[in-house]
């Protein structure tokens, strides 16, 4: 099993996330939770199954909430950089590559 490592910007945008889809329904930051959890066990378990966006950096989506998770491997680990909504500038993700 690929170890999963979010860095700290990463984090804070996934967590940002489940508090803004919270403020809007109770539970859906769950819900939002759960989705992204499932993108990123996909692609820990083959992450060359995904597309190369940047360099070595790869991108999966989420199905139901507008949300890319751009990632890299390193050794047994999958190194989450960003959890990105799709309107925003993909420049802000892309400094962290």
């Amino acid at each position: 099993m690929t170890r999963v490592v979010f860095r700290r910007a990463a984090k804070s945008e996934f967590e940002e996330a489940v508090a803004w889809y919270d403020e809007r329904r109770s539970g859906l930051g769950e819900e939002f939770i759960r989705e992204v959890e499932s993108a990123v066990s996909a692609a820990a378990a083959a992450p060359l199954r995904y597309p190369a966006v940047l360099g070595d950096v790869r991108r999966t989506v989420t199905r139901r909430f507008p949300y890319s998770i751009y990632f890299r491997t390193r050794g047994d680990s999958l190194v989450v950089l960003a959890v990105f909504h799709g309107r925003q500038n993909p420049r802000i993700w892309q400094r962290r590559a």
